[in-house]
């Protein structure tokens, strides 16, 4: 067996635009989901759009005489699963949370990124650096301005999303440097599939021995028929997660977490952008300003 490559140079600008362009795909897929969330169920959404990104994925890995998985398949399927379980818990907190209360939540993950590789990887984070990631945090609270009575028990849950997020992150960096990204992006999306396929058997089995406890929904046991229409929206969404899949791997295997991190923040400011386009909601005054704070955190981040 030939050894693996050594691990990847720095690349602090290729990082930033990785991540960019995840942080883009991944806001137009939740916005897309939004807008369809009647269409689908979530286990239909993990299974479909996986089965259409994950052909070509091991598509180009073949095509470039690549592992079609990571060589440490123990660290890399904790990362994807990690990162499955992640959407999992996000999405179920969106059921019981407003948008704004769970995404102010949410977007503690850059933060905590920070904070865990001070702590495993020991890179200094510099005054610049949390400057970078407190600006970011500031442009987040003047686009959601979540109010105090939108907090309860189920803002937990948002919460264990990010950490969930922040430790697959750091295992990308500490473990998976000399993986391939496309590799990496194809276990998350195996893992996706398995997990929709546990949330049908599961939430199938709880609807017909526990229905007092199923909630239906956007969470039920259905496979909706998909038209022309359907299928569209879900080559859209397979697009997204594999963009997003593959620019977040690659930014955390180029560039020091406590780097690239704030530009996780531009997930607002884009997300903005998508309500304006699909859903004619325009940003007020602090909105605005907000998107120029998180813009200037990721410059911030990017100089350093």
């Amino acid at each position: 067996m030939r050894p693996p490559p050594p691990p990847r140079a720095d690349n602090i600008p290729l990082a930033a635009a990785a991540l960019l362009a995840a942080v883009f795909a991944l806001s137009l897929g939740d916005a897309l989901v939004k807008k369809f969330n009647a269409t689908f169920t979530l286990w239909q959404i993990f299974i479909l759009r996986s089965l259409m990104a994950a052909p070509l994925l091991a598509l180009f890995l073949k095509m470039q005489n690549a592992p079609l998985l990571p060589r440490r398949l123990a660290w890399g399927g904790l990362r994807a699963a990690l990162l499955a379980l992640m959407w999992l818990v996000y999405y179920i907190s969106l059921l019981h949370l407003p948008l704004s209360a769970a995404a102010a939540v949410w977007y503690t993950t850059p933060i905590i990124i920070v904070l865990l590789a001070a702590m495993f990887l020991g890179g200094r984070v510099g005054a610049r650096g949390w400057g970078a990631v407190l600006l970011g945090f500031c442009g987040v609270l003047l686009i959601l301005r979540p109010r105090a009575g939108d907090f309860n028990p189920w803002a937990l849950l948002p919460l264990l999303a990010a950490l969930l997020y922040a430790f697959a992150m750091i295992i990308t960096r500490m473990h998976c440097r000399d993986e391939h990204p496309l590799a990496l992006a194809l276990a998350l999306h195996l893992a996706y599939i398995a997990l929709g396929a546990a949330g049908f058997a599961g939430t199938f089995a709880v609807r017909e021995f526990a229905p007092e406890f199923f909630g239906g929904g956007f969470l039920s046991p259905e496979w909706r028929a998909l038209g022309a229409a359907e299928i569209a929206v879900m080559g859209a969404l397979a697009a997204a997660a594999l963009v997003g899949s593959i620019g977040a791997a690659v930014a955390y295997i180029l560039a020091p977490p406590a780097v690239v991190a704030p530009f996780d923040f531009a997930y607002l400011a884009f997300t903005a952008v998508w309500s304006v386009l699909l859903f004619a909601d325009f940003p007020d005054a602090a909105g605005a300003l907000g998107i120029v704070a998180i813009t200037a955190a990721g410059l911030l981040a990017l100089r350093r």
